[in-house]
């Protein structure tokens, strides 16, 4: 059954409308993106609810989740799902509006490491550890929270001084500059 009285979102995040909204509108709740969704025990809304909310509109609660930050966009629950309903893609619309509307969630490093993360891949054309560490400490101001595990990496070989190119660099830079992502 498909549900057309979408409400707006009350809050600086909207809910999805257009082609987004008549895709998850086709979900009737089975839960089987929830059944095999490698990070669900860790999740306080399963796939499946948050799909719910995405219909209802109330991605306030999305938004407020940690769920919302903890999906892997493994895309294991569209393959699951007999109606072929792409989480990945709602949450992807929300969580492109919390980090360019600067909205405050509930843990606020973790669209912080998200932006940060992507600025990194963004500038390097793949992860760069030690940038990525530094960029993310000046962000957080968390400065030597965890010092003795990145002087561990470093140790250890997996940090590097100077970043590594990767051939196909420029192609990277052309996906972000065709993509919306700021």
């Amino acid at each position: 059954m498909e549900q057309s009285n979408m409400r707006a979102s009350s809050g600086k995040v909207t809910a999805p409308a257009g082609e987004l909204a008549s895709v998850i509108n086709g979900c009737y709740q089975c839960g089987k993106c929830s059944a095999g969704c490698p990070v669900a025990s860790e999740m306080d809304l399963l796939p499946h609810q948050m799909v719910r909310l995405g219909v209802l509109g109330d991605v306030e609660r999305i938004v407020s989740s940690q769920s919302i930050w903890l999906c892997l966009t493994c895309h294991t629950c569209g393959a699951r799902c007999p109606n072929g309903i792409d989480v990945p893609a709602l949450l992807d619309h929300i969580r492109h509006q919390v980090v360019a509307g600067k909205i405050e969630t509930q843990q606020p490093q973790v669209p912080a490491f998200h932006t940060t993360f992507m600025q990194n891949v963004r500038r390097f054309g793949r992860v760069h550890e030690l940038s990525l560490v530094g960029m993310y400490k000046m962000k957080t101001k968390t400065w030597f929270a965890d010092m003795k595990l990145g002087l561990e990496m470093f140790r250890k070989g997996k940090m590097h001084i100077m970043p590594k190119f990767p051939f196909g660099n420029n192609a990277v830079k052309e996906i972000f500059k065709k993509s919306s992502l700021k």
